[in-house]
């Protein structure tokens, strides 16, 4: 079977970061016996919030993406960029996909060329999987809908849902990274859905969580106010007197820094919490599993990586209920703490429950691995994608 992926979001020269969940599950399906060629949708236009860092930065910026290698090989996968322009994000998103589709149409004969592949595997389907159905290759289309198209594009564009409903249609296959992802994307057009969760790789079992020195709390994300990290500096504001030597880590980057270093500031726990910055994947989770508790309050929180990333370390996670990623991991087995989205006290008792029980804590942490082993590896994800392509085939 030879499948073609595409992505928006893959990492690249200019940021390991980006999509790099997109890149592990081209590989576990590679792995699980797909043949997997990538195209990535290269938008060469840097994004407006970089000129508020002026024209020079702007203009770094541009260079950047323009010396982007067209074709590289990530980990034995051969990785095509493809470059489009098109206009501002913030009134012109959902129809991104029609600056796309031209140059991937190209792209993608070119490819079937060499590579006559089965069927196009596109994460999101905007830009992405309305590119494709705009290309008309003619082979069948799965798209991979991550929480984006339904909790943000639908909602937030007056042409969102139009876009949403013509793309999901025309799938053969909608995967999903939640069952309440999937009946949502049901309701904006798609047919046929399955459900796919992402993975995590399994560390050396290292005993427990780390007890020994000061307790610390890690997030791990973007820097976003949908990730709540100001919920937990006001947590870490509480505990002050019951945890004095209590930590927070912070790692990721974004438009939220400089308010999260004001308020730290402000609730005086400045000097307790540690802003890393973005750091390669690998490190970002040697950084997570360093520490003592995964908390990230988050909401519109379709799946969720960065738990079963933390779990998978042996790492106790907290997350919010009644969030589709949360309460699904939840209900897959123990290690997920889940607090009402908002409720400080609620939030600051739970960490004060885990941090002041150490049996607790190193009882959660084996159920949180024992959770990920079960369900939310790369090896499972990839025979799940993998049956999903059969079933599109079909």
């Amino acid at each position: 079977m030879k499948v073609a992926v595409l992505a928006e979001f893959y990492p690249s020269r200019s940021d390991a970061v980006l999509g790099i969940w997109a890149h592990r599950q081209a590989l576990a399906a590679r792995d699980a016996g797909a043949e997997v060629r990538v195209l990535v949708l290269h938008r060469l236009i840097p994004p407006r919030a970089s000129l508020a860092d002026g024209p020079r930065r702007a203009l770094e910026q541009w260079r950047t993406l323009a010396r982007q290698p067209r074709l590289e090989v990530r980990d034995g996968l051969q990785v095509s960029y493809v470059p489009y322009v098109s206009p501002p994000r913030a009134r012109f998103y959902p129809a991104w996909g029609s600056w796309a589709a031209p140059p991937l149409a190209l792209a993608l004969r070119r490819l079937r060329h060499s590579f006559p592949f089965d069927l196009i595997h596109a994460h999101n389907a905007v830009p992405a999987g309305d590119a494709a159905r705009r290309a008309h290759l003619g082979k069948p289309l799965v798209i991979s809908v991550h929480g984006g198209d339904v909790l943000y594009v639908a909602p937030r564009y007056a042409r969102g849902p139009a876009v949403l409903r013509r793309t999901m249609s025309r799938a053969s296959l909608v995967l999903a990274n939640s069952h309440e992802i999937a009946r949502l994307s049901q309701a904006l057009g798609a047919r046929q859905t399955a459900v796919v969760h992402l993975g995590t790789d399994l560390p050396p079992p290292r005993g427990g969580v780390r007890l020994a020195g000061p307790p610390s709390l890690v997030t791990v994300s973007h820097l976003v106010a949908r990730k709540r990290h100001a919920d937990v500096l006001r947590a870490l504001a509480v505990l002050a007197e019951r945890h004095p030597t209590l930590r927070y880590v912070i790692v990721g980057d974004g438009p939220e820094r400089v308010p999260l270093e004001g308020l730290a500031e402000r609730l005086g726990v400045a000097e307790r919490v540690e802003f890393r910055g973005q750091l390669e994947p690998a490190a970002a989770l040697e950084q997570a599993r360093r520490c003592t508790l995964f908390v990230m309050p988050s909401t519109e929180e379709a799946f969720g990586v960065a738990y079963i990333e933390a779990m998978a370390g042996c790492l106790p996670a907290i997350g919010c209920r009644g969030e589709p990623g949360p309460d699904e991991i939840s209900a897959a087995g123990a290690g997920l703490v889940l607090v009402p989205p908002g409720d400080i006290e609620r939030l600051s008792q739970r960490i004060d429950e885990l941090l002041s029980d150490p049996d607790r804590l190193r009882e959660t942490g084996r159920w949180a691995r024992a959770t990920v082993e079960r369900n939310f590896t790369w090896e499972r994800c990839g025979e799940t994608t993998l049956a999903a392509y059969e079933r599109a085939l079909r």
